[in-house]
């Protein structure tokens, strides 16, 4: 399985393409690490998921219920815009206009890991979402996450 450390900038050029970091290409290997799905992230931000950790996401995705309304609308939002990418001769990925318009991407981007897959930031974006946390709500906000237990919904 995958899993991703670290946190890098980059850039995308006028045609819409940012240089994948060395750092990330370091953590993927064979065949697959050339191939990725990206798609509209929770928040607004794109997520960069390695063709590898995008299949049972899919799976998992197209194995829901279909006459479930539910279910038919968290694909559509899911799902919407969803699409596979792969990496050009010089290291580069395309991101598509219309996701690059969600997530506000400007020219300074960074990309992070989020366990199995990467998140795509403006920038500036990036920095006012972690401008907005106070060391107190940082605490608080891990507290409840670190003490749920498995399968707890916190709800």
């Amino acid at each position: 399985m995958i899993s991703f450390l670290g946190e890098y900038e980059s850039t995308v050029d006028a045609k819409g393409r940012f240089l994948l970091p060395a750092g990330f290409k370091k953590q993927l290997s064979g065949e697959q690490a050339a191939q990725f799905v990206i798609n509209r992230g929770f928040e607004k931000c794109l997520t960069l998921y390695p063709l590898q950790s995008w299949e049972p996401i899919f799976a998992n995705i197209s194995a829901l219920n279909d006459f479930d309304p539910k279910v038919r609308e968290f694909r559509r939002f899911f799902l919407n815009g969803a699409t596979q990418v792969e990496l050009d001769s010089a290291g580069r990925l395309l991101i598509p206009k219309n996701l690059s318009e969600h997530a506000q991407l400007d020219k300074e981007i960074v990309l992070v890991s989020a366990l199995n897959k990467i998140e795509i930031w403006d920038k500036t974006k990036y920095k006012e979402f972690f401008e907005s946390f106070t060391a107190e709500s940082f605490s608080e906000l891990a507290n409840v996450v670190m003490n749920k237990k498995p399968g707890d919904s916190g709800a």
